[in-house]
């Protein structure tokens, strides 16, 4: 093209090798600002779609922790109260042991007695109140745990039924040891719930064992799906920071290759000199 004062062909072209590297300083400083690489559909939609599906995962398996971190919680407050429960027995032991004894005297008698009922009636008492999150896994509640990112897999831990005359523990709300013959049957209840109540401890621990292993195995996988999630969208900010400076360079060029377009044009009055 000759010279032309209506159309600057330099400065067209330097105008938009100037747009173009303003439009890639906008994506290096978005970068830099946001630390993604892949922050909308319209940087990468195939990878954008990828991400957000993991990111569901994740979001999935952050409500499996918080299940199964309730559901460790309840069971810790089951075991503590069955603990409780066992120690009580073994009191109530000694007590019936104690009055069996057929020379006590009556006020010894029922000295023991009233003890053993203080004993057997605080065992109704850590029962009852053994509940977490609206959850007694000592008296009727089975503990439910979420497993894995869609809730398709639960852990469920049975109840253990510590309550008086419940089945596990077989000395009743009623029980006595008011005399030798009632203290010699009762003595025989409690060492029966003392071995039933371990074995309900065990279930329970093994219970709680199965939880943390499981709850180990989600907090490593979601660990790995974010990993996995930054390795797609996240920028290499050492990288964008050269990008930066390197953009910075193009741009002041970019003005003075336009200014010097600009100019071309007056050139042409030269010519009528």
């Amino acid at each position: 093209m000759g010279f032309s004062v209506n159309t600057n062909a330099g400065a067209l072209v330097a105008l938009q090798n100037l747009n173009k590297t303003n439009n890639l300083m906008n994506q290096v400083q978005t970068r830099i600002n946001t630390g993604l690489k892949v922050s909308s559909a319209k940087d990468n939609a195939a990878v954008f779609n990828i991400a957000q599906g993991l990111r569901a995962d994740l979001g999935g398996l952050n409500s499996a922790k918080s299940s199964i971190d309730r559901a460790i919680s309840t069971i810790d407050v089951a075991i503590s109260a069955g603990e409780a429960v066992s120690d009580l027995l073994i009191e109530m032991k000694e007590k019936a042991v104690a009055s069996k004894d057929t020379g006590l005297d009556a006020d010894s008698r029922t000295a023991l007695n009233d003890e053993f009922k203080e004993l057997r009636n605080q065992i109704t008492t850590i029962v009852d109140n053994a509940e977490f999150n609206g959850v007694n896994a000592v008296k009727t509640n089975a503990v439910v745990a979420l497993l894995n990112s869609d809730g398709s897999n639960s852990l469920t831990i049975a109840a253990q039924n510590l309550s008086l005359g419940g089945g596990v523990v077989t000395v009743t709300a009623g029980s006595s040891i008011s005399s030798s013959t009632l203290a010699s049957s009762v003595s025989t209840a409690i060492d029966n719930s003392i071995k039933a109540v371990g074995t309900s401890l065990s279930k329970l621990g093994s219970g709680a064992k199965r939880l943390e292993l499981q709850k180990t195995f989600v907090n490593k996988l979601a660990d790995s799906i974010e990993v996995g999630i930054g390795n797609l969208v996240d920028a290499d900010l050492a990288r964008e920071s050269a990008n930066l400076q390197s953009m910075q360079v193009r741009q002041q060029l970019g003005r003075q290759a336009l200014g010097i377009a600009n100019q071309a044009p007056s050139s042409v009055l030269s010519l009528f000199g």
